[in-house]
């Protein structure tokens, strides 16, 4: 595999940009069939968590050896705190990941264009991140996925010690619920094509009780939802390093 930082000059924000790109390479042999060379690579847009950035996915978990016995591009964007959205007073985040990042992606390297060899997942903020591209552009995605997700914005906001930050992306906390940002408001509109699921937790992680809220109203709404729990499980890199190796197969369809 093939391990590059691209920098480049974002016009969403304005700012030069740094995101990290796991490219396979057929001639190392390694985990990759020389028939599936001729393809373009599936690709996963994987994102990280409130306290990281686009480097914790390569330094925390053996994402590059499980994508290898795929055939499998990852690309790794950086939003600092941003929940993935247009601040209401900062950056155009937003705009970012969903629109000028695989435009970029796609000019730069040779990918699969196809929606069914597309995919996204990431954990905790990450994990709202992901869910939020799936839900808002469901034709985009074969599979999407939630590792302790930030899935529950609006009971987030509500309790969270960063209320002013959370203010400063959001806007008035007291119109999130049924926004674009309401994750409970996407999934109501269930298209007849989209990706499939996956949403995981630890049982013993912060975030669990909007996981077990999540889950059934995914499932009530007619979205196809795969979901596990483990017992115990905290918010922790042990728990993602398992997932993340569980769902590049399971986005694959194997």
């Amino acid at each position: 595999m093939a391990f590059l930082q691209v920098q480049f000059f974002s016009r969403a924000l304005d700012v030069a940009s740094t995101v990290h790109v796991i490219l396979p390479e057929p001639s190392q042999g390694i985990g990759v069939d020389a028939a599936q060379a001729a393809e373009p690579p599936k690709v996963l847009y994987l994102l990280h968590g409130y306290s990281d950035d686009h480097s914790i996915w390569m330094r925390r978990t053996s994402v590059e050896r499980y994508a290898a016995q795929h055939n499998l591009a990852v690309i790794m964007p950086a939003v600092n705190h941003s929940f993935y959205t247009n601040e209401a007073q900062g950056e155009r985040y937003w705009d970012y990941v969903s629109e000028e990042l695989p435009q970029v992606m796609h000019r730069f390297f040779r990918l699969s264009e196809r929606p069914e060899d597309t995919f996204v997942a990431g954990l905790s903020m990450g994990g709202y991140g992901a869910m939020k591209l799936a839900l808002t552009h469901p034709e985009r995605f074969g599979a999407a996925a939630s590792f302790s997700g930030a899935v529950d914005i609006v009971a987030l906001s509500r309790n969270t010690p960063s209320k002013a930050n959370m203010q400063r992306i959001f806007g008035p906390l007291s119109k999130l619920k049924g926004s674009e940002h309401d994750l409970f408001h996407l999934m109501e509109s269930r298209p007849e094509k989209a990706p499939r699921l996956y949403v995981s937790c630890g049982t013993a992680d912060f975030l669990y009780g909007a996981h077990r809220k999540f889950v059934p109203a995914l499932k009530k709404h007619g979205w196809d939802v795969t979901s596990f729990e483990k017992p115990d499980a905290v918010h922790e890199w042990g728990f993602w390093d398992e997932e993340i190796k569980k769902f590049i197969p399971f986005a694959m369809g194997k």
